[in-house]
């Protein structure tokens, strides 16, 4: 008997299951089971077996599915989802006995050790479905190279290891669980793991409706998948071909299908239909969205404490996450953006919708096709996003960015007609009146800002001058309020640049001088719609797991700001559709608030604005390098511009997206102004009172500013249209921010 054990052991190292070592008698001599258990420590070992990859769905706010992706294509079903035939094609070609043996198969393991030997090598296997269901979750359990290898390694220690799990499986399951188990752990081939997807993949329905000889195809695909993976070409479909005949054949042996049936299955050709895989976001009719979805979990620790931790989540799938995009905002920004630039067009318009008060983001669009084809002028990264989330580097943002100093005048006590007089052009007094949040002196005298129409100065307001866009006006009130104080107060509102790397906080800051993405602009102007409470952005609200558990996400919200300071702000911005920069485009029926920003040298254009409901940023650039592509002399949407600025195109998707995307919102007032706190002009920061001229001033003092500060204070109204720095067309006194930082 010794001999015996030993012949088996040698087919065992040469690639046989060595469970066969546990024979009963063979021969003449009395070598039992429990001999050679004992003898060979073969105690059943729990197999720890983590969950496996399922396809990720994601749903819109209202329930519909708008994507799915998977580290592998996926969908795991019962055994009752699994057609008849189809268990018994994969028991007769992989495991003939399954039913009759344990752990091992040990008549089938004598006979693969026979032929082996003969052989001189691994002729046949000798693994039970129970064992080989053991090695899948060892390789799909394996998190490196070496791991893998180890778990495929043709070691007899491999083959022990393996066995001991196996006797533990046998004890834990039955044979059905055991099947169902192997069934949708399996790669068959053609990128499809498991058989409802490799069902779908090979013959476009679910597995419960295969029939004999598509069952015969797949159980003949299990052995070698690589090699007989029908989607690599016409070799491999003879050779799946070839091992479809042979599981009809083994079933023919076995009695499972009679010789008739048999003749008529290998009568039928391959029928492999290659389906599409499904999934990934460049299906999606929102990739843009699904891109930022997948980033946000594996960047945000709500989702798990480490990068491997957050990214295993997301690989191992089933999961049905519920997020915050809204189709009628998507639609709305979508159409809005194909109504003013092209998808052929080398600028590209991207937006952000987001709401005030939770940070969901409604609607996430850009004026390019998603994907990696540069020919059809697709895009593959986020450029509505910042990087963390699938984006690119971001645009300069402009004048978008003078409502950060706004907020810090205001948040220090100035009231809506406080101001001084400035020039054509403004030069920083010395290196020291700017410093940076390190106290570093960043002024720079040698540099001088002007208004882009070159006109002249005069006294203006922070009404006045916010409406008019001066950047003289800005830079000097950056000046009074402290460049940190502004910094902070931006980054109070969420403001980051969009490449994640430190914001430059040069004399410049607050002409926008720094690279930005819609999402992150929207959110801090829709803390001034939620008077003064910053929310997090964010686009998952639930996840559910694969075994139904939910775990909801609620917004991450702070008050950073004064309700008050913020319905100033607001009162100001909502001048901007009919007394300001966005004059000509008009607003939304509702009231709204809003700021345009055009960069110096017209290297991008911005709006950014905000209802109570809504706020939205609309970047309009060239992502093959805004300065060395900017936007002069540009054809976009089918129409020439000389410049453009903040109103003339992105200004008009924003106006024409909100009214859609609120269409059937009632409309939210806002808060009225604090007139006791706000109004009026604190003493020698008033309007010098105008000069008496015996013709009257020509207009120059309409006794306030139109409404703007409710009648107090003579403020200039509109005393000299050349200070006027409107982000508007020439003759409204164009916007230009002075732009590239100044380092001292």
């Amino acid at each position: 008997m010794g001999n015996a054990l030993r012949l088996i052991a040698a087919g065992a190292a040469a690639g046989v299951l060595v469970g066969a070592i546990a024979l009963p008698a063979v021969g003449g001599a009395g070598l039992t089971v429990k001999s050679a258990t004992e003898e060979l420590r073969l105690e059943a070992e729990d197999l720890k077996e983590p969950p496996l990859s399922e396809k990720t769905t994601l749903l819109d706010k209202n329930g519909k599915q708008i994507a799915q992706f998977y580290y592998e294509n996926r969908e795991s079903v019962t055994l009752d989802k699994i057609a008849d035939v189809m268990k018994t094609a994969i028991v007769a070609i992989e495991d003939n006995r399954f039913y009759e043996h344990g752990a091992l198969d040990v008549e089938g393991t004598f006979r693969a050790a026979m032929k082996n030997l003969a052989g001189g090598g691994v002729v046949q296997g000798g693994s039970s479905i129970t064992q080989q269901y053991v090695k899948l979750v060892l390789v799909s359990s394996a998190e490196t190279k070496e791991e893998q290898a180890a778990a495929q390694a043709p070691t007899f220690s491999r083959k022990l290891k393996e066995l001991r799990y196996a006797l533990a499986l046998e004890e834990k399951y039955t044979k059905s669980e055991i099947l169902e188990k192997y069934l949708n752990i399996s790669y068959f081939g053609a990128g499809a793991h498991g058989i409802q997807a490799a069902s779908k993949r090979f013959f476009d329905k679910p597995a419960s409706e295969l029939t004999l000889w598509e069952a015969a195809t797949l159980a003949g695909a299990v052995q070698n998948p690589s090699v007989t993976d029908p989607s690599t070409g016409k070799a491999a479909r003879e050779r799946l071909l070839a091992r479809r005949n042979l599981v009809l054949d083994q079933m023919l042996k076995y009695g499972k299908i009679t010789a008739q049936e048999a003749a008529e299955a290998k009568a039928k050709k391959l029928g492999f239909k290659n389906i599409p895989v499904p999934g990934g976001c460049d299906e999606s009719p929102y990739p843009y969205f699904c891109l930022y979805a997948q980033h946000e979990i594996l960047n945000n620790e709500d989702f798990g404490k480490t990068p491997e931790a957050r990214k295993k989540f997301l690989q191992r799938g089933g999961l049905t996450i519920k997020t915050t995009l809204d189709p009628q905002a998507q639609k709305a920004s979508e159409k809005a953006i194909k109504t003013y630039v092209k998808t052929t067009d080398k600028p590209v318009a991207a937006q952000a919708m987001v709401v005030p008060g939770t940070g969901a983001i409604r609607a996430m669009a850009a004026s390019r096709k998603f994907g990696q084809n540069k020919k059809k002028n697709e895009m593959s990264y986020n450029l509505a996003a910042d990087v963390e989330h699938g984006g690119g580097a971001g645009f300069q943002a402009g004048s978008t960015f003078k409502p950060f100093t706004l907020l810090t005048a205001l948040d220090q006590g100035m009231k809506l007609n406080d101001g001084f007089s400035t020039g054509s052009g403004y030069r920083a007094p010395s290196e020291g009146a700017f410093r940076n949040c390190k106290g570093e002196r960043v002024g720079e005298p040698s540099h001088e800002v002007r208004n882009s129409s070159e006109g002249g100065g005069g006294f203006k307001t922070l009404t006045t001058g916010t409406l008019g866009s001066v950047n003289t006006f800005f830079m000097k009130l950056e000046e009074e309020v402290g460049l940190c104080e502004t910094v902070k107060m931006a980054k109070s509102l969420g403001i980051k640049r969009a490449d994640g790397k430190p914001l430059k906080e040069f004399e410049t800051f607050t002409l926008g001088i720094n690279e930005m993405d819609p999402v992150t602009v929207a959110a801090a102007y829709a803390t001034i719609g939620a008077r003064g409470t910053y929310c997090k952005p964010m686009a998952i609200t639930e996840i559910v797991d694969r075994y139904g558990k939910a775990t909801s996400y609620k917004p991450k919200c702070k008050e950073v700001l004064d309700e008050e300071v913020a319905d100033a702000a607001a009162h100001i911005m909502s001048g901007v559709f009919a007394k300001g920069t966005m004059t000509e485009v008009g607003g939304i029926g509702r009231p709204a608030a809003g700021k345009t920003g055009t960069t110096d040298a017209y290297t991008a254009a911005w709006f950014a604005g905000f209802t109570p409901d809504m706020a939205s940023a609309v970047s309009l650039g060239d992502p093959r390098g805004a300065f060395e592509h900017d936007l002069v002399g540009v054809t976009i949407g089918g129409r020439y511009y000389s410049y453009v600025y903040g109103a003339s195109i992105s200004g008009r998707i924003w106006k024409d997206s909100m009214i859609g995307a609120l269409k059937g919102v009632p409309a939210t007032e806002f808060t009225p102004v604090n007139h006791e706190r706000f109004g009026g002009c604190s003493a020698g920061r008033c309007a010098p009172p105008p000069k008496k001229e015996p013709r009257g001033d020509g207009g120059d003092d309409n006794g306030g500013d139109g409404g703007d500060d409710g009648g107090n204070g003579g403020d200039d109204g509109g005393d000299d249209n050349g200070g006027f720095d409107f982000d508007s067309p020439p003759g409204w006194g164009e916007e230009n921010d002075g732009g590239s930082p100044i380092v001292p």
